[in-house]
């Protein structure tokens, strides 16, 4: 079966969203991170900024309220914890872009999980502690002090998120189609050999 879509789950800090961006464009096709959040806030009809917090977390009254509140003739649906309905429109709209783009890069939001049946190329990107704080002080402007902090919390919400809404475990290497140290390879090969793998796995099937 052909894998023409890449999804991407990865470590805080370990460039995975840069090389996502970087494998899209050297296949020349979409590439989708935070858009899917901003296209589920407008759904929703409440900001990014809000469904952010819940989008990876275990959701709290003050968003479900916010929800509720923005939709007054609430179905059976509506009446799910805001992390869980965050999830469900996330990926009705990421199947609904698997069914209209022959291919494109996803980051994050379960995309592995979600695209299974259509095919993707699954990539797990990883570095070490090390590799990953100093990405965090340099390139995102965290102070060092708190940057392992940081990203211990982002890593058990992605984690979390993933979990519970896949039944899988996030950090087990053996659901992923490709694995990559970014701190060893570094983005650019990380991003071709993205490419490379995805291009020579997809040539040994027909049309």
């Amino acid at each position: 079966m052909k894998k023409k879509i890449i999804t991407i789950e990865r470590q805080y800090g370990s460039g995975g969203s840069v090389i996502g961006k970087l494998a899209a464009e050297k296949l020349g096709i979409n590439y989708y991170n935070r858009q899917i959040l901003e296209m589920t806030a407008e759904k929703c009809g409440i900001s990014a900024d809000y469904l952010e917090s819940a989008e990876e977390s275990v959701p709290t009254s003050f968003l479900y309220s916010l929800l509720l509140s923005a939709n007054p003739a609430r179905t059976m649906e509506d009446n799910l914890p805001l992390s869980d309905k965050v999830f469900l429109m996330e990926s009705r709209i990421i199947t609904e872009i698997a069914d209209a783009e022959p291919s494109f890069v996803l980051v994050g939001r379960c995309g592995s999980y979600i695209l299974e049946e259509k095919g993707c190329f699954s990539v797990y990107i990883y570095a070490p502690q090390e590799a990953r704080r100093e990405r965090a002080v340099k390139e995102y402007g965290i102070p060092e002090n708190k940057a392992d902090n940081i990203m211990k919390k982002a890593d058990k919400r992605r984690e979390t998120f993933y979990n519970v809404n896949t039944g899988r475990s996030w950090q087990d290497k053996d659901s992923y189609s490709l694995c990559l140290n970014s701190a060893e390879l570094g983005d650019e090969l990380c991003a071709e050999i993205i490419v490379k793998a995805f291009q020579e796995y997809n040539a040994r099937f027909k049309d």
